[in-house]
């Protein structure tokens, strides 16, 4: 879930919504907080242990994992050293899986953020390829669950012709995205589940009445290695009941998985 600052999320309706979760473990992207800034309900709320990696630049950036059990190691960053105190990425290892936040930059054509996402993309898929092969050899797995700010094909955009000269759908993004898929080996767990259709969205722009007409954006997912993808055996985007009743331009989006 990228709450868009984790310190207004928490006014708007995130601690009931964690309160009320049945989930295991839950990661955050975009939190824009350190761990001085955040009240304790936040940041060390019951039943809960919680991983903070702000970034060295106050106010962007920074992801989370929150877990029912206490991770057994933590790892912040995927080893570039441009990206290693940016708050886009940390692991935590809890069971037998490693749960990854990922936050990827959002760019934005001809600018130096966009020249910033590819080079993030450029660094982080040979780490994808690399830590699959260890979690592997160590009889793990890894989900990586974040906001990849790429819509990967057509029926993961409702506006998709008017979006391709846009950063998110570039066709040199996607391009990406589906080496992440074909050549690293991980599943798109949320499309393995649906197959068929447009969406589920998990992002709307705040602008006109998108949320309402349900124009948005298929950019958050759960990546996993493809032994834990086939234990996935429901998804759902957790779009709230109305416009008034959001406390992100994203909404979570949830997987379970059962151990056979």
């Amino acid at each position: 879930m990228n709450v868009n600052g984790l310190r207004a999320a928490a006014r708007k309706g995130f601690l009931e919504w964690l309160g009320a979760t049945d989930a295991d473990v839950v990661c955050l992207q975009e939190t824009r907080a350190e761990r001085s800034q955040l009240a304790a309900e936040v940041i060390a709320p019951p039943g809960w242990h919680v991983v903070l990696a702000p970034a060295a630049t106050k106010g962007r950036a920074g992801v989370a994992v929150y877990s029912r059990v206490e991770p057994a190691a933590v790892r912040v960053g995927f080893g570039a050293a441009e990206f290693a105190d940016a708050g886009r990425y940390v692991e935590a290892d809890v069971g037998g899986v490693t749960v990854a936040s990922l936050y990827l930059p959002s760019g934005e054509v001809g600018t130096a953020r966009q020249e910033e996402k590819e080079r993030f993309m450029e660094a982080f898929l040979p780490y994808l390829v690399r830590r699959r092969a260890e979690v592997e050899a160590d009889g793990r797995e890894l989900v990586v669950c974040g906001d990849f700010n790429i819509a990967h094909r057509e029926v993961d955009l409702r506006n998709w012709r008017n979006n391709r000269r846009t950063s998110g759908f570039l066709p040199e993004e996607r391009s990406w995205l589906s080496r992440v898929f074909d050549e690293a080996g991980y599943v798109d767990v949320v499309r393995a589940l649906f197959p068929e259709g447009e969406g589920p969205y998990s992002w709307w722009s705040y602008r006109g009445r998108a949320f309402d007409n349900d124009a948005g954006w298929r950019i958050d997912y759960q990546v996993a290695t493809p032994g834990l993808a086939g234990l996935a055996k429901a998804a759902r985007v957790e779009r709230a009941e109305s416009h008034d009743r959001r406390w992100s331009d994203h909404a979570p989006v949830t997987v379970e998985y059962v151990p056979v």
